[in-house]
């Protein structure tokens, strides 16, 4: 697992910006340096802990696995309303297109080897990174081969509505915070 490592920066009181009084013309206490200029102090285990119960990590697992379900879920209800199964089969690949590379970079980034060091988590994250958006434009550019009667602005509805979910993630963890 990657060490973490959380800072925190200490303040002391109310400075005289947050008061609303303009503090441009003086000289920082700090001996020349001002707050934003500080380095950030290292933070105890017991805040570090607390921190990390506050804001827990979102799992790439759930968001990939909630997008498989809104691409079927949609796919699945334009084939029953509308009965046009070349729309559902293109909005349902164009869900693929997000899911399976998502899925990818996310068996890449958990693994044991991408989590030895803070270094190899990033050089990780890059080459999956990479390998996903390789995979999207392959899975996009052979769409009319794999769908027969491939309707492009279903693909992307399906595309589009898959990438959004990463935002509803954003709001899982926000939610989470309350």
């Amino acid at each position: 697992m990657a060490t973490e490592r959380y800072f925190r920066n200490e303040r002391d009181g109310e400075t005289k910006e947050q008061s609303g009084v303009a503090a441009e013309h003086e000289t920082p206490p700090t001996g020349g340096v001002s707050d934003e200029e500080q380095p950030p102090k290292p933070l105890t285990a017991e805040e570090a802990q607390t921190l990390r119960a506050k804001h827990p990590p979102i799992s790439p697992w759930r968001v990939v696995g909630a997008q498989a379900v809104l691409g079927s879920l949609v796919a699945l209800l334009v084939a029953i309303t509308t009965s046009r199964w070349d729309w559902a089969a293109s909005l349902f690949y164009g869900a693929a297109c997000v899911v399976l590379p998502g899925a990818l970079m996310a068996r890449g980034v958990t693994s044991r080897l991408a989590s030895t060091s803070p270094g190899a988590s990033v050089a990780s994250f890059m080459l999956w990174e990479g390998v996903k958006v390789v995979t999207s434009v392959v899975m996009l550019v052979l769409a009319p081969k794999v769908v027969q009667d491939l309707v492009w602005p279903a693909l992307l509805v399906g595309l589009v509505l898959c990438l959004k979910m990463y935002w509803v993630a954003l709001l899982w963890r926000g939610s989470k915070k309350n």
